[in-house]
C-alpha cells in the first residue's frame, strides 16, 4: 500500500494526498477547517464537530499529545482529522498518550503531510463540502453515501436526565450537544445544573429549575425544526432563557425568525465580536457554519452582538422578557474567556427573579 493510497477527495474530485495516522478505515462527512493554534484536545471533543472532518489549519498538531482530561465530552466526535505536520512523540508534562494513539483507539482515522493550506484556500473559494478520507488500495466512498443523512443531535446527547448539584440556584440545561465547560461554567458560579436531553420531556421540569439553558450542539438547526416548536411554547415563562450556539439558533427559530448556512462558517478561537449595547469589542470562540438572519427577528427583538469580520449575528435579546443568546462559546474551551461574564450575567439575573427584586418583564 503506497501513501499516494491515502487521501482526503472532496465532492467537486479535488484529491489531497496525506499520510495515515489514527484509525486505518476510511470514512466520509462534511469537510470544516478551523483557524486555532491550540486546543485540539478540546475540539475534537466537542459535540458540535459531530460527523465532520476537520482540517486543522495551524501548521503543528499534537505536539503536548492528550491528557488524562477533562475534556469537552466522552468521546472524539470527529469523524476525521486532517493537518499537515504531526508530532508523534509529545513531552508535555501532562500528557497520557500521543494525538495517534487516542484518534486510534477511538476509531477515527487522520492524514498528516497534507498541504491544509491549498487545502483551506479551496474551501473558502468553493465554500464548505463533503469529502472523504480513502485510504487503502481502490478505497472509494461516493454516490449515494455523499448525501446520506444522519440523526446527529440523537448522537450526541445524554440519554438520561443527569443532576450536577452545587448550590440552591437550579438551572435545566436542555441538551443537543452540550460542552462538558458549559456545565463546569455553571456549576463553578455555584448553581445546581439539572441537564436533560432534547428529546425527552424536559418541560416537566421546568416548574422545579429557576432558569433554562440551550446548549450547542450539532448539524443544520433546520434538523431542530421540532425542538424550536417546543422552545416556542416556553417563551413566555417566567424563568429567565439563554442559548448558546446551536441553542441560540433554535431559539431564533422559536421566535420566528430564519438561519442560513455561512459560505465556509466560523470556527476558530479568535472570532472578534462588538456588543451593540456597549461597543465594546470581545475575542471569541466559534465552531458554527449557519447563522441568524437578523432582519428576520420581530419587533419584540433586538441585535446583540454582531461579527466584526463579516457583520452576520453573534447574538440577539427579548426587549423585555429575560430571554438572550449569543452565537459564540461564552465558556470557550478552547479559546479566550473574554466573555464568561455572560455566565455571571445571566445567573444574577436567575437569583434576582428567583428572589422577586425584579420583575420577569424587567
Amino acid at each position: 500500500m503506497t501513501e499516494s493510497t491515502h487521501r482526503l477527495v472532496l465532492n467537486d474530485a479535488t484529491s489531497f494526498a496525506g499520510v495515515p495516522f489514527g484509525a486505518a478505515r476510511s470514512v466520509r462527512g462534511e469537510v470544516v477547517f478551523n483557524t486555532g493554534m491550540a486546543g485540539y484536545v478540546e475540539t475534537l471533543t466537542d459535540p458540535s464537530y459531530r460527523g465532520q472532518i476537520l482540517v486543522l489549519t495551524y501548521p503543528l498538531q499534537g505536539n503536548y499529545g492528550v491528557p488524562q482530561g477533562p475534556y469537552e465530552s466522552g468521546a472524539i466526535q470527529v469523524a476525521g482529522l486532517v493537518v499537515t505536520h504531526y508530532s508523534a512523540r509529545p513531552s508535555h508534562h501532562r500528557s497520557v498518550r500521543s494525538l495517534g494513539n487516542w484518534l486510534e483507539s477511538e476509531g477515527v482515522p487522520a492524514l498528516h503531510s497534507v498541504d491544509t493550506r491549498a487545502l483551506t484556500r479551496r474551501l473558502r473559494e468553493r465554500g464548505t463540502m463533503f469529502g472523504a478520507i480513502e485510504q487503502g488500495d481502490g478505497a472509494r466512498i461516493g454516490g449515494s453515501e455523499w448525501d446520506a443523512p444522519r440523526r446527529l443531535l440523537e448522537e450526541v446527547v445524554t440519554r438520561d436526565i443527569v443532576t450536577y448539584p452545587a448550590g440552591p440556584m437550579r438551572i435545566l440545561l436542555i441538551d443537543t450537544g452540550a460542552k462538558e465547560n458549559i456545565v463546569r461554567s455553571l456549576v463553578g458560579r455555584g448553581a445546581t445544573v439539572v441537564r436533560s436531553p432534547w428529546n425527552q420531556d424536559w418541560e416537566q421540569i421546568i416548574p422545579d429549575v429557576d432558569g433554562i439553558m440551550l446548549s450547542n450542539g450539532p448539524g443544520d438547526p433546520a434538523d431542530a425544526t421540532s425542538f424550536a416548536m417546543r422552545i416556542r411554547a416556553v417563551l413566555t415563562t417566567d424563568k429567565p432563557i439563554f442559548g448558546i450556539c446551536l441553542g441560540h439558533q433554535v431559539l431564533a427559530l422559536a421566535a420566528g425568525a430564519r438561519c442560513a448556512k455561512l459560505r465556509y462558517g466560523h470556527r476558530s478561537a479568535n472570532q472578534p465580536v462588538r456588543d451593540l449595547t456597549t461597543g465594546r469589542c470581545y475575542i471569541t470562540s466559534q465552531n458554527h457554519g449557519y447563522v441568524v438572519d437578523a432582519r428576520s427577528l420581530g419587533d419584540d427583538w433586538q441585535e446583540w452582538f454582531i461579527n466584526l469580520n463579516d457583520g452576520t449575528n453573534e447574538g440577539f435579546r427579548h426587549r423585555i422578557r429575560p430571554i438572550r443568546s449569543v452565537q459564540f462559546h461564552p465558556e470557550a474551551a478552547p479559546g479566550p474567556a473574554d466573555t464568561g461574564f455572560l455566565f455571571d450575567e445571566f445567573l444574577t439575573q436567575v437569583a434576582q427573579i428567583k428572589r422577586g427584586e425584579t420583575s420577569v418583564a424587567a
